[in-house]
């Protein structure tokens, strides 16, 4: 059967002949609110875990249930309400990913200048554009003549999602049970205390036999959400690579390096202000020539290296694997681009926004990118240059990425290994041009995190327009509405990075100007991003510590393991990954329990663990923004400290017993998805 057959035979569930309210000002607002509630909730789970939970069908599920009840709104609304929506998240993933890279560069660079509100803006903003824009030309290839062959898992899923809620599917209910339980629990966590953010059990840097070996859990209800939605298998090895860093490389290490050697490599790599000082996250004290927390202390000096290594070396690899696909797609696209006329009468389900739009919005890109002032570069010429290569490279991974996400879904798109390559390939442009030093990094980061952000647009946008192709939507409309969530997110974007870049007191007090990049924000692609771009424009890579980590990749690929999953978690924290894992080990015994009992196994995406789960990610990050927005300001944060009892229940139980109590409730949660996962009704 050919491809145009298949294309004649599929009916969407409205037919383009039908006239039904689409892209409306109620769909469009209540996309843009959801768009601004997701992105800033993302951005939070992105600093913190480095990870990312695909917003569409939670959208989708919101629009069903308050679009439908309260503003009488249409499937193609509530279509248009999840398209606009969902680019916040992806945005808001792609910004996160990249642009607290320029925290980490060389001091020189004066990149920091540049994590400000208006250049976060403008960037997350231009690169969610170009993302949309590309897929214009993409969509009648990939979408409509490749509609069997690339199923775009969750475009799929939200489809079923709206046309079952269309018919009175009841989908809302167990996602705001999760919601609701998220939010009490982490009212008990983060302001009254009840609950212990971090439980954990620590040797001593004199243990004879185990030095400085750790094992904790943030025990957060948006951990355990993402751990049951990217299920067993890859929580599993998220977490193999946590227990090997955390359990094996830092007790062998705190064997072997002398403190003061630690504390010269914090120094260089700027966590420490010299060996003479007291200071660092990990309490290095010049008296003793000891750390209070040495596992930490290595962590920063060692650990994080081996692991940028290792997910840089994990991300290549992904990204050489799809070499077959990356071509296919290319030579796709440009034939689709030459058979486009644009003469023939199109019906409303065909009709997408012209190529011209495309043509004049990346000249429009290119232009705007020259003149603004917020983005990096001495000259209109440098900016020119910047500008071109975004276009370029642009088009070629928006392209991949749609082809990537069609087959294997979002969640699983190789975005790193996007950005890597085009990092090295910008960087050795540079070089060969005679760009090289600080001064460059700056514009570096600016083609890679633009292509970030185009790439995961792409392949949400994908997945929104196979959905709009299932239920029979106006891709036009679609189109603008992306663009229109694009813009709306970057505003939001941009102002939660700045209030949650904000240092408390006992930063300050340590001369730490910057939250993100510490413990409570980690930010690990963009340490990684920045370690990279130094590493190739000024040479200055502890080469040593990388190769370790790609070799690292190597072995877990050569046994036949997906190495980027095994090297994120080793360059995390284990207090992160440990606490996923035991989400992921939730839904592997729901899994087994419908396997023995010989019944269907959970819908991954329209099952009510999921939607539970859902739930909890985003009850658990809007209440981490919440606190976080809260304690950014002096005024708010003296009445919400008042209420913290963690003193008083530390003193009535001891410090174990606050712990155990906090892992209890924990462990209630977990009991709590699990049985809300094998419920019938």
């Amino acid at each position: 059967m050919s491809e145009t057959q298949t294309q004649k035979e599929f009916k969407p569930y409205i037919p383009a002949n039908s006239k039904v309210a689409e892209f409306t000002v109620k769909s469009v607002l209540l996309g843009a609110i959801f768009g601004i509630i997701f992105g800033a909730a993302t951005v939070y789970l992105a600093l913190k875990a480095g990870l990312t939970v695909s917003a569409s069908i939670p959208i989708a599920v919101l629009a069903i249930s308050i679009g439908r009840k309260f503003f009488k709104t249409t499937i193609l609304e509530n279509n248009i309400i999840q398209t606009t929506g969902s680019a916040g998240e992806s945005i808001a993933a792609g910004v996160v990913f990249t642009l607290p890279g320029f925290l980490f560069l060389s001091a020189g660079s004066n990149s920091e200048s540049f994590f400000s509100y208006w250049p976060i803006f403008f960037l997350a903003a231009l690169g969610g554009i170009l993302g949309t824009l590309m897929m214009i030309p993409l969509r009648k290839s990939l979408i409509v003549e490749e509609h069997n062959n690339l199923p775009y898992p969750e475009g799929t899923a939200c489809a079923s999602v709206l046309i079952a809620g269309e018919k009175g599917g009841d989908f809302a209910k167990t996602a705001y049970y999760g919601l609701g339980f998220a939010f009490a629990y982490a009212i008990l966590q983060k302001v009254f205390h009840v609950i212990a953010e971090t439980p954990a059990w620590a040797t001593t840097q004199a243990n004879k036999y185990f030095p400085s070996a750790t094992v904790n859990g943030e025990i957060t209800p948006e951990y355990m959400g993402v751990g049951y939605i990217i299920g067993p298998k890859i929580a599993g090895v998220l977490v193999a690579g946590g227990v090997l860093a955390w359990l094996g490389l830092i007790p062998l290490l705190a064997t072997l390096v002398p403190a003061e050697s630690v504390a010269l490599q914090l120094v260089k790599l700027g966590y420490l202000k010299d060996v003479l000082s007291p200071g660092s996250s990990a309490g290095w004290d010049p008296a003793t020539k000891t750390f209070e927390n040495t596992a930490t202390a290595i962590y920063l000096a060692y650990v994080r290296q081996i692991g940028a290594g290792a997910v840089a070396a994990g991300g290549f690899i992904t990204l050489l694997k799809t070499i077959p696909t990356i071509v296919s797609s290319f030579k796709s696209s440009l034939a689709s681009i030459n058979k486009m006329d644009g003469k023939t009468a199109v019906k409303r389900t065909d009709d997408d926004l012209s190529f011209n739009t495309v043509i004049l919005g990346s000249i429009a890109l290119i232009v705007l990118m020259a003149v603004l002032p917020q983005i990096p570069g001495d000259s209109i010429l440098n900016k020119l240059l910047i500008g071109v290569l975004v276009v370029v490279f642009g088009f070629f991974f928006v392209t991949v990425s749609s082809r990537i996400v069609g087959l294997i879904g979002t969640s699983s798109n190789p975005i790193s290994g996007m950005t890597i390559a085009t990092l090295m390939g910008t960087c050795l442009i540079f070089i060969s041009i005679g760009w090289s030093g600080q001064l460059y990094e700056p514009m570096a980061l600016v083609v890679g995190s633009m292509i970030c952000i185009a790439a995961a647009n792409a392949g949400a946008t994908s997945q929104d327009l196979k959905t709009g192709y299932i239920v029979g939507a106006t891709p036009r409309y679609q189109q603008l509405a992306l663009f229109v969530g694009a813009i709306v997110s970057a505003v939001v974007i941009g102002a939660t990075l700045s209030i949650l870049d904000r240092p408390n007191a006992e930063m300050l007090s340590q001369g730490i100007n910057h939250a993100i990049g510490t413990e409570m924000y980690p930010a690990p692609q963009g340490t990684l991003m920045a370690t990279l771009i130094k590493g190739l424009l000024s040479f200055n890579l502890d080469w040593q510590f990388v190769l370790v980590g790609v070799f690292l990749s190597i072995t877990m690929e050569l046994c036949g393991v997906k190495s980027l999953s095994f090297a994120v978690g080793a360059y995390l924290p284990l207090a992160t990954t440990l606490p996923i894992f035991a989400g992921g080990a939730i839904k592997g015994l729901v899994d087994r329990r419908s396997k023995d009992k010989h019944e269907k196994t959970e819908d991954e995406d329209l099952g009510k663990g999921n939607l539970f789960a859902t739930g909890l990610v985003a009850g658990g990050a809007l209440m981490g923004v919440i606190y976080a927005f809260l304690m950014a300001f002096e005024n708010t944060a003296a009445p919400v400290s008042s209420l913290n009892i963690e003193h008083s229940l530390t003193s009535a139980l001891g410090e174990g017993g606050f712990q155990i109590l906090g892992f209890g409730f924990f462990v209630i949660m977990g009991v709590v998805l699990y049985r809300i996962a094998i419920s019938k009704k």
